[in-house]
């Protein structure tokens, strides 16, 4: 048996682009057996044709041979099972009946509506299995948005306000460079589907877990009290570095930039110790945190001048004899190199099914350590369709027949 703490379960996958895979990617890498169904007509989940591409002759912006795939799929579809299966062919309704009969999850990601018109949405999967988790993502919600009800990214930052908290304050909208409306969602559905689950074993009866993308970026944008900074007077936007924490902020090095963290008066006075300028700590203006708050462009101003004249590793240096904390603005390429995210598997190599490792590219792995469980992917992402006689033949008993007419028919 495995020692993963979701062996066992099985999740169907209906999700595509990256707020759904990323969902079902960490279901995946706590063990569960992940089903991914794809549609053959349409070439399966949109990321499979996302570039670069990873083949044979390493890296390329568009696809070069027949093996060549998206490194999108090959990062979300880890540990996971292809099968084909066209849900818009009445057809299918058989197979997708199969399918989520005893299955513990279902996740989808279409735009609402879309489960509906195809007889896929959780009234029906829910009398087909009353025990079965059903969780949706969407942009705004299974009730359906504005105008064309779509999200993408960028519209859910926008709409959420994360735009305009990041930036300098005379600077248009800053949008950010991790695409958080996607990612933060599905950690959220995570959370809501494990806890479904855990009410399902205990009452036998499953439930619609319904999150946003929208939502969940905005429920963190309002974890920040910006409507009271504005009601004081603080501004909500203050680039580089933060008044009302002050010393605390992005500073400028020789070579490079550092982060700086010292909102309590102890680390405020590290700092002044480190700048060489211990004859400020019973400064009026610099002793108390209040008073700091009211002086932090007098206090950064006299940091920045200091770390301005020194390497990155001298004032980190500095900074941290004092037991301040301080660090290297990294570029992302060096981030995802740390031996400390590289040894705790928080980061890993990505891997082609055929090539195996790919010489200089990461990916995510599981950011979770157990005590007693392991968590992380073994299995490469799969084509499309790779797995329809594992799933169809060994898991739900089709014969070679049947499997061979519905590929006949462009069912899967």
């Amino acid at each position: 048996m495995s020692d993963q703490p979701l062996a066992g379960r099985t999740v169907i996958d209906l999700t595509t682009a990256l707020a759904g895979p990323y969902a079902t990617l960490l279901l995946a890498g706590l063990g569960a057996t992940v089903i991914k169904v794809e549609n053959p007509a349409t070439g399966g989940d949109s990321s499979r044709n996302n570039a670069p591409y990873v083949g044979g002759d390493g890296l390329s912006v568009s696809r070069q041979n027949p093996d060549d795939m998206s490194v999108s799929m090959l990062a979300r579809g880890r540990n996971k099972l292809s099968v084909t299966l066209n849900l818009k062919d009445e057809r299918s309704q058989r197979v997708f009946a199969d399918l989520v009969r005893d299955a513990d999850i279902l996740v989808e990601n279409y735009s609402p509506g879309v489960t509906d018109r195809l007889g896929i949405d959780y009234a029906a999967v829910h009398a087909l299995n009353p025990r079965l988790v059903y969780t949706t993502i969407t942009g705004f919600g299974s009730q359906g948005g504005p105008g064309s009800g779509k999200a993408m990214d960028s519209i859910i930052q926008a709409l959420s306000g994360v735009m305009l908290t990041a930036g300098e304050p005379d600077e248009g909208p800053v949008r950010f460079g991790l695409p958080v409306g996607d990612m933060l969602a599905p950690l959220f559905a995570v959370i809501g589907t494990l806890s479904a689950l855990m009410q399902a074993d205990q009452s036998g009866e499953g439930q619609h877990v319904d999150v946003s993308m929208l939502g969940a970026l905005t429920s963190l944008v309002a974890c920040e009290p910006f409507d009271a900074f504005a009601a004081v007077g603080m501004p909500q936007r203050t680039g580089a570095m933060v008044p009302r924490l002050a010393p605390f902020g992005i500073l400028p090095t020789v070579d490079g930039h550092i982060a700086l963290s010292a909102p309590t008066d102890a680390f405020a006075h590290g700092v002044l110790r480190a700048v060489g300028r211990p004859d400020l700590i019973d400064d009026a203006r610099f002793h108390s945190r209040d008073q700091r708050v009211r002086h932090a462009d007098e206090i950064h101003a006299l940091i920045r001048e200091w770390s301005g004249a020194r390497s990155t590793a001298e004032a980190i240096h500095a900074f941290t004899a004092q037991g301040v904390p301080a660090a290297e603005v990294r570029e992302p390429r060096d981030a995802v190199r740390d031996p400390l995210v590289r040894d705790r598997e928080e980061v890993v190599p990505v891997l082609h099914p055929k090539h195996g490792p790919v010489e200089g590219l990461a990916t995510t792995g599981v950011p979770i350590r157990f005590s007693a469980a392991r968590a992380g992917f073994d299995r490469p992402a799969p084509a499309l369709g790779e797995h329809n006689d594992a799933v169809y033949r060994e898991k739900l008993g089709y014969s070679a027949e049947d499997i061979a007419e519905l590929a006949a028919e462009s069912v899967i």
